[in-house]
């Protein structure tokens, strides 16, 4: 069969439009996108009726819709999707899984759906007890537009008018907010009695009028098998191979990019597919592979003319790596089960900004999806599971979430055979302790005597974001504020790598607007 990439030969019912058999060892397109998360599917949503021929790069497969999605023993006690390699913690030399999946739609596949945008000051310089959060070169006006886009297209359900800390909108949600089961709402009145001013989370699923999703327990953290969650795939990946210039080549890991002679242009990136090599040549290339490996691959691709790696004049690639302080909160009433189905529905900015009662911002706290006993004993392996059961079955789940600060040690670097070492020592921490402080009493006072917390470590970096930051000043950052390389011609990156600072929210929603509005400056199709 031959198209607008020259020959393959197209595979399975999943879609026309994903390379099968290649004719060759080389594909060859306009536009490179090497990544299928957030970022890439986004991007490639946008680009999809620009003309551009744009062939997006996968390592992994498509999650396969299954029971196992729904299974907490298979997805959390024996990670059945967990497919990622090894990284290792540098201080120790301890290997460790990291918290990141390979398939199309990269993590999206099993995030929490949680579609806030950053706060109105987070673009701006704010002050931390250890440090400055330092301004993006963009503002989030400039941002605003592309925001209100990614909710249609992610199918964002909120509702204006109660976050106290909720940035200016040129309209309103697309979608009317989630109701609160029972459980939550009996919380969200505890809180109010507090003073407090809870709100409901932004949420992506599809719950549109003959919409697909049945809010069950076994969302966050799980795949959908209805495609109901609003994944990357799903909704940017899939409508994306519905242009007749848009190709997915998955199976597909990229090894190093390779440069024109005088170092300035990426002409290809080496890769393998299925343990075959495969070259991928094209005019423009646009890295979103995730921060730790969009900044791995540019150390990799050190050569005589880039001998610290591309894009990396600066010295800055893979540096002020940010992953949030982030803590598991269990509270437990003994006395009731919790019967909640969807408990994802309510979030708590109180705290997100300095004020009154501290000087310091703390952060964030949202629901998480219910847990469930086997998703707890992969980290409690020593308690029975009726012990587990018996209390989660009686607890209500909540995450909190405290910017961490960008620091140059804390970075990525790429070590024999392409090893992925991580350097990372967590900052701003007292004011994440303050946090799970606050929360911790506000639960009791809401009658629920026994708290338990568990703060995340290295393996807990789905938020992670930073290694390849963009600003106005090449000596201090890689990318210009266009997301395109300082030092190459025809390189951008679309995923967080980009952030300049990381908030106290959950990017993706941030990664998609921002990967719509580098679309939008047309200078990745020019």
């Amino acid at each position: 069969m031959t198209g607008p990439f020259g020959a393959f030969a197209v595979f399975g019912p999943r879609s026309p439009r994903v390379v099968g058999v290649l004719d060759d060892d080389t594909v060859r397109c306009d536009v490179a996108v090497i990544g299928s998360g957030m970022g890439g599917a986004t991007l490639a949503h946008a680009l999809r009726d620009s003309g551009a021929r744009v062939l997006v790069v996968e390592r992994g497969d498509f999650l396969p819709r299954e029971d196992a999605n729904q299974s907490p023993t298979e997805v959390f006690l024996r990670g059945r999707y967990k497919n990622a390699e090894q990284w290792y913690d540098a201080a120790t030399g301890r290997p460790f899984q990291p918290g990141v999946h390979y398939y199309v739609g990269g993590n999206t596949k099993v995030f929490g759906a949680c579609l806030p945008r950053f706060r109105e000051q987070d673009f701006g310089t704010v002050e931390h007890e250890d440090g400055a959060s330092p301004a993006w070169p963009v503002t989030y006006a400039d941002l605003e537009p592309h925001y209100a886009e990614a909710e249609r297209l992610y199918r964002v359900h909120g509702e204006t008018g109660h976050d106290p800390t909720e940035p200016w909108r040129s309209g309103g949600f697309p979608y009317p907010a989630l109701p609160h089961e029972p459980p939550v709402a009996r919380l969200a009145e505890a809180m109010s009695a507090q003073g407090l001013r809870p709100f409901p989370m932004p949420v992506g699923v599809d719950l549109r009028e003959g919409g697909t999703c049945v809010r069950c327990r076994t969302c966050d953290g799980f795949p959908c098998p209805y495609g109901a969650k609003s994944d990357a795939e799903t909704c940017a990946m899939r409508p994306a191979l519905s242009s007749p210039t848009v190709r997915l080549l998955n199976r597909t890991t990229v090894r190093r990019l390779l440069t024109s002679a005088d170092g300035r242009r990426v002409t290809e990136a080496v890769a393998e597919r299925d343990g075959s090599p495969v070259r991928i040549r094209a005019d423009r290339f646009v890295l979103a592979c995730g921060a730790v490996n969009t900044a791995a691959l540019l150390l990799a691709s050190a050569s005589e003319r880039h001998p610290h790696g591309l894009a990396n004049s600066s010295g800055l690639v893979g540096r002020n790596y940010m992953v949030h302080n982030s803590t598991f909160l269990v509270a437990v009433d003994p006395r009731r089960r919790n019967p909640v189905d969807f408990q994802k529905t309510l979030g708590l900015n109180d705290w997100y900004n300095a004020g009154p009662s501290t000087p310091y911002p703390l952060g964030n706290l949202q629901m998480l999806g219910k847990i469930q006993a086997p998703m707890v004993k992969a980290a409690r392996r020593s308690v029975p599971l009726p012990v587990l059961d018996l209390m989660t079955r009686r607890s209500t789940d909540l995450y909190l979430t405290t910017e961490d600060l960008p620091d140059p040690a804390n970075r990525i670097t790429v070590g024999p055979e392409g090893r992925i070492d991580v350097h990372w020592r967590p900052n701003n921490l007292r004011p994440h302790r303050e946090l799970v402080r606050r929360t911790a009493r506000m639960m009791r006072r809401a009658g629920y005597p026994v708290v338990f917390t568990q703060r995340m470590g290295i393996e807990t970096n789905s938020h992670q974001c930073g290694t390849a930051v963009m600003g106005a000043d090449p000596a201090r950052s890689v990318l210009d504020p266009d997301c395109r390389a300082h030092d190459l011609t025809n390189v951008w990156a679309v995923d967080s790598s980009c952030f300049p600072s990381s908030a106290a929210l959950n990017p993706a929603l941030t990664i998609a607007a921002n990967a719509l509005r580098v679309a939008a400056k047309g200078s990745v199709t020019a």
